[in-house]
């Protein structure tokens, strides 16, 4: 009996050796991370709709759908009630610790906790961050920097130079706005990293010319532009190839995190056309990554939204519809209609021109009213005559507590199956890692 108790002891022994065994020989090289800032659940279903092709029957999936693996919930540490923001959001899936809302790579007692972007460069992987927002905003700020405010952007941009990981920076690649907080009075950070050997580009066009493994791109003085307002509309994809083409060069892989800051932007302003815009900036860009897994599946790739942002509902006022046509043909943002209304007065046909369909005469009567208060004003009106047109609902112009979708594909995709919490996304991660 004993000696049947000793076999079954070490079956198990070695079949547990084995399966660790197994699950570290088989973790990912490459591990990219992808927030899709506000992006809930409506977003994805929206756009699926709004991409969806009218000459035939079928509504055809997305990439969305083809990668949703689960979802997770995003509530922040309890000082901070049910509904996060996307600081305490980022620190969560930056380093697997709740933290209040305004959090960055802090606790909830505010003492700094490392995040997977650390740990991997600590390991000697390559890092990077590629964001549409400026690169020290709230989610990147998370995964390489530990402030007790999200406001503190200037420190934020600081500790990008001055924090360093194994006597050497964190972050080897950077790409996306922040000129106001890298080149200042006190301080010119372009300068400080130039001397430091990185390479430093501020124009898309200078993507194509990197020559450096360490690189910090700056496009903008704080956020890019809206994509429907880009030369470049896909520059989230622009800026990803270009990343993982540096990151690429180390053997021992990288962790990169890729961020569509302005979903959340556009649902923070109840901007359905933005909205929709920026959500095609990120599909291009995930399509993109799919194939380049294929090619390269020693790579993970990780995708969820940090929150949901709008109370956003595809259709409303009791009506059974919703009609994304009329967002389809823009060429220009709503913003930036109402701003080229200023320098050559109102204009009803320039704008009908750039939203891409005829205005009704109520439509032009409405645009004209607010066209005489300020640009504000007609903004505002420009968004809500989009949202009659599609029949779309907004509930707030904040965040919601709603749970988020989580997308995976290639090495170790199922281990973000199911029902999980933000936080376990950074806990896998760093499994995944070796810590």
């Amino acid at each position: 009996m004993n000696s049947m108790k000793k076999i079954m002891k070490y079956l198990s022994f070695s079949f547990s050796t084995l399966l660790v065994a197994t699950t570290v020989q088989s973790a990912p090289k490459n591990i990219i991370m992808i927030v899709g800032d506000g992006m809930g659940p409506a977003y994805t279903a929206a756009y699926r709709y709004f991409s969806d092709n009218p000459a035939t029957t079928e509504i055809e999936a997305t990439v969305f759908d083809r990668i949703l693996v689960g979802r997770a919930t995003t509530y922040p540490a309890p000082v901070s009630g049910y509904v996060t923001d996307s600081a305490a959001s980022g620190t969560a899936l930056a380093t697997g610790h709740k933290s209040y809302n305004g959090a960055i790579g802090v606790d909830a007692n505010k003492k700094p906790v490392q995040s997977v972007l650390e740990y991997a460069k600590s390991i000697g992987k390559s890092t990077g961050l590629v964001v549409t927002s400026q690169i020290n905003h709230a989610t990147p700020a998370s995964y390489a920097s530990h402030v007790e405010s999200r406001k503190m952007y200037n420190k934020i941009a600081d500790q990008y130079f001055d924090l360093k990981t194994n006597g050497k920076f964190t972050v080897d690649v950077m790409l996306g706005g922040g000129w106001n907080y890298f080149i200042r009075d006190d301080r010119d950070l372009t300068k400080e990293f130039t001397q430091a050997n990185y390479q430093y580009i501020d124009s898309y066009q200078q993507l194509s010319q990197i020559n450096s493994d360490q690189v910090l791109g700056l496009f903008a003085d704080s956020g890019l532009p809206w994509t429907l307002d880009e030369q470049h509309p896909n520059r989230l994809k622009a800026m990803t190839v270009a990343a993982i083409d540096r990151l690429n060069n180390n053997k021992q892989g990288y962790f990169v995190l890729i961020e569509a800051s302005q979903i959340d932007w556009a649902g923070h302003s109840n901007d359905i056309a933005s909205a929709m815009a920026e959500m095609a900036d990120l599909s291009e860009t995930v399509e993109w990554l799919e194939q380049y897994v294929a090619s390269n599946p020693d790579t993970l790739v990780v995708m969820t939204a940090d929150h949901s942002t709008g109370g956003f509902t595809i259709g409303a006022n009791g009506e059974y519809a919703w009609k994304p046509q009329f967002i389809k043909n823009l060429t220009a943002s709503p913003k930036a209609i109402a701003k080229s209304q200023l320098t050559a007065g109102f204009n009803s046909e320039k704008i009908a021109q750039q939203l891409g369909f005829e205005l009704t005469s109520d439509e032009v009567t409405a645009l004209k009213q607010a066209h005489k208060v300020d640009q504000k004003t007609l903004y505002i009106a420009i968004k809500h005559l989009l949202d009659i047109r599609t029949n779309t609902g907004w509930t707030t112009s904040g965040h919601t507590g709603v749970d988020v979708p989580v997308f995976a594909f290639g090495d170790s995709k199922e281990l973000f199956a199911g029902q999980i919490d933000n936080t376990d996304i950074a806990k896998t991660i760093f499994k995944l890692l070796g810590k």
